[in-house]
């Protein structure tokens, strides 16, 4: 079964676009595994400060989900898009800016698997949208990091650093 799984992902890395494909920078032997962790999230919000699509999906690993988890601090209910949904949007013309900004970015990495606690403020353009967290879960592939799993929470304020804010 996991060989079976493995050539499903070796097929379809092979079948990705260049974009998909384009592997993340050369580790240098003084980068940690948690700064790569680091760069690949950051690439994630470049890209959507770009409106790139292309860089936005080649973040994602094949499988990935995202998922917002909504309602009071108590209870929850969830709401999915898929990655290239999301992608396609992020790409789509526009007057303003999408800039997620974050701060205090918490890692966690054990072999192949990484964990970060993001917080997050949303600007559309100059104008403060919402904020909340992310919560990440990456993976090491052969292309460097990916991110797997992506839940983040939405609310009208939160406290933000003042070196985030605009």
């Amino acid at each position: 079964m996991v060989r079976r799984v493995l050539l499903v992902v070796v097929l379809g890395a092979g079948l990705m676009g260049p974009a998909q494909a384009q592997p993340d920078p050369p580790a240098s032997p003084s980068r940690s595994p948690a700064a790569a962790v680091r760069a690949t999230i950051d690439a994630l919000f470049d890209g959507m400060r770009a409106g790139d699509s292309a860089a936005v999906r080649a973040v994602f690993h094949d499988d990935a989900r995202l998922h917002t988890a909504l309602g009071p601090a108590d209870t929850s209910a969830v709401s999915a898009t898929s990655v290239d949904a999301f992608a396609e949007a992020v790409g789509q013309p526009r007057d303003r800016v999408w800039d997620e900004r974050i701060w205090d970015v918490q890692i966690r990495v054990d072999g192949p698997l990484a964990s970060a606690w993001v917080p997050y403020v949303f600007y559309l353009g100059d104008e403060r949208s919402h904020c909340g967290v992310n919560a990440v879960q990456l993976v090491r592939t052969d292309a460097g990091w990916r991110l797997l799993q992506l839940t983040d929470t939405r609310r009208p304020d939160c406290t933000v650093p003042p070196e985030v804010r605009k």
